[in-house]
């Protein structure tokens, strides 16, 4: 291992990491010596999680956190220092994704197939707020919480995880893709608000990955093929491959460079 990514002696939180590309990110960071805090709100996939990290001989701790509410976003802090004694890493991975139309579509393109529920449907305020609380409100409650904590160790690494979708448009997913633009913009605003104190600020943005919230579209050979297609490399991304960006952006290599997405998305954002 090159020395600027070890992350021995270090902790890192990471959100959403019951499964999908959070328990990647979570193993990976392992791997390079950083113990764990694992949060979802599911309790049992994050304690399958930090049981793995233990497993890789880092210790781990499991705290189910619901991140949309800000309570139980400082709870979760105050649980991890009181653990660890610090933190020097954060990666806000939860979200969600629902495609649905605003309004109803009736002779519209865009078929049901494509969407969680039928183009005669109109999203209620209830969830647009609900993916606007899980995949930005959820991002800023946990940078705010963990702050005061690094701005007083004058040192810190946050890493948000936002989409190719932040830059792309694409039918029947407003709200998340609002969500994930306006991460992108609140990581840019942080890196320079927090840059005196010597706290980092990046995002990730993956594309179009095969993972446990997009799984109804790859399974069907015709989905599957829909997906390549339009992915320049002609490829699946690997969970693995997100991990070690995440540890690089979580490591002293990256100890110059703030307030920038990088996008892993096999080409897409190129296009």
């Amino acid at each position: 291992m090159l020395p600027e990514m070890n992350l021995e002696g270090r902790t890192a939180i990471v959100t959403g990491a019951g499964r999908g590309i959070g328990r990647e990110i979570a193993l990976v960071l392992a791997e390079a010596g950083a113990n764990i805090v694992v949060a979802s709100r599911t309790d049992t996939e994050i304690e399958d999680t930090a049981a793995a990290v233990r497993e890789l001989g880092r210790d781990a701790i499991a705290i189910p956190t619901d991140v949309s509410s800000s309570s139980q976003v400082d709870a979760l802090i105050e649980q991890a220092l009181g653990y660890f004694g610090t933190v020097q890493i954060l990666v806000n991975n939860a979200g969600q994704l629902l495609k649905i139309p605003v309004v109803p579509l009736p002779d519209g393109p865009i078929g049901p197939p494509r969407a969680t529920r039928e183009t005669n449907y109109r999203t209620t305020d209830e969830e647009w707020q609900g993916i606007m609380d899980a995949n930005l409100n959820g991002v800023f409650y946990c940078c705010r919480a963990i702050a005061s904590h690094m701005i007083e160790q004058r040192y810190g690494k946050i890493i948000n995880i936002g989409s190719n979708n932040a830059t792309q448009a694409f039918p029947l997913v407003a709200a998340y893709n609002a969500s994930k633009a306006a991460v992108n913009m609140l990581t840019r605003v942080l890196a320079l608000e927090w840059a005196p104190y010597n706290i980092l600020v990046n995002a990730i943005g993956p594309g179009d990955y095969h993972t446990e919230m997009t799984t109804r579209s790859w399974t069907t050979p015709e989905g599957r093929k829909r997906h390549l297609d339009g992915i320049p490399l002609n490829r699946e991304g690997t969970l693995r491959e997100l991990g070690v960006l995440a540890a690089y952006l979580a490591s002293p290599a990256s100890d110059y460079m703030t307030g920038q997405t990088i996008y892993m998305d096999g080409g897409l954002t190129a296009k």
